[in-house]
């Protein structure tokens, strides 16, 4: 799908609209992305108990850690929520209050990601009640935020359900595991008591979708493309509605592709142009993910190599 969108817009154009960001252009974006790293790993670190806040090199660094794996390995974001959660109980933080936290996190994560989508098609309810390209569109993009907020409720249930349900399971399976299953219960409900942190949470997280959205904005305008901000935060609303509803494709590789090609003609932006800002966050991906990825190899030889 990505090969196809390229190929039948020209990669010529889409290069020669690029080039316009330049090397400083570049840097500029890669340094506005580990600034949202920082927000990310707040979000993550703020719901951990007992100032979790002083550790936010950590969470920001599993964070990064975690877009590394799901950008560029062939796994899901799961994977990446794997990776980066290991990091974190690897440099000596409890377990319990890392997933915890993780749970919250997630949580807070899609809440504000749904309250950032609502606002997109608030910006955009004139181009989606018209009779032209956008009604073409009208069942897809509400289509994919009934799948997302499917989703939020199922994580919501997981929440509620899932312990309890695991306990039973393993009070007649594994017994000794129901006691830490139990622990686990009780951090949860420790981190949800503690609203406050959970709405620094879902600010954190809502800031940094904002954040995203901005980078493209800026993106487009240092490629002398002209856009208002908020006609490039509603199509980054919908780009990353759509991302997350093919989760389970690694990197959204193709979806956000055909996503741009398809929704960038509703706000006037032509397709090379929007193409061209998919290759900018591509490359961005591939500059800030690879050196995580050697750090937390390098680090995983050095713990073997400890235990040998």
């Amino acid at each position: 799908m990505a090969g196809w969108t390229i190929g039948a817009s020209g990669l010529a154009e889409i290069l020669a609209i690029g080039r316009r960001l330049g090397l400083a252009g570049f840097l500029l974006l890669c340094l506005w992305s580990v600034a949202t790293f920082g927000m990310l790993g707040a979000a993550w670190a703020v719901a951990v108990p007992a100032g979790g806040i002083r550790l936010l090199p950590h969470f920001a660094w599993a964070r990064a850690l975690r877009e590394a794996v799901s950008d560029l390995l062939p796994f899901s974001q799961l994977g990446g929520i794997v990776v980066g959660t290991r990091s974190l109980t690897a440099a000596g933080i409890a377990p319990r209050y890392v997933y915890g936290a993780l749970m919250v996190d997630i949580t807070t994560e899609m809440a504000s990601q749904l309250v950032y989508t609502l606002f997109g098609l608030a910006l955009m309810a004139s181009l989606l009640m018209d009779g032209g390209a956008g009604a073409g569109l009208r069942l897809t993009i509400l289509g994919g935020t009934g799948v997302m907020v499917v989703i939020i409720l199922g994580v919501f249930a997981t929440q509620r359900f899932g312990p309890a349900l695991m306990m039973r399971i393993a009070g007649r399976v594994l017994p000794a595991r129901a006691a830490a299953i139990g622990d686990f219960r009780g951090v949860l409900a420790g981190i949800y008591a503690r609203r406050g942190a959970v709405t620094l949470s879902f600010l954190f997280n809502l800031a940094a979708w904002v954040m995203s959205g901005a980078a493209a904005w800026l993106v487009l305008r240092l490629m002398a493309v002209p856009i208002s901000l908020w006609d490039a935060l509603s199509l980054e609303s919908l780009i990353f509605t759509l991302r997350s509803v093919a989760f389970m494709i690694p990197g959204a590789i193709g979806v956000q592709e055909a996503a741009y090609v398809v929704a960038a003609p509703l706000f006037g932006l032509p397709v090379e142009a929007a193409l061209a800002l998919s290759f900018a966050k591509r490359a961005r991906e591939v500059v800030l993910g690879l050196p995580c990825l050697l750090i937390w190899q390098f680090g995983e030889m050095r713990a073997v190599t400890r235990r040998a």
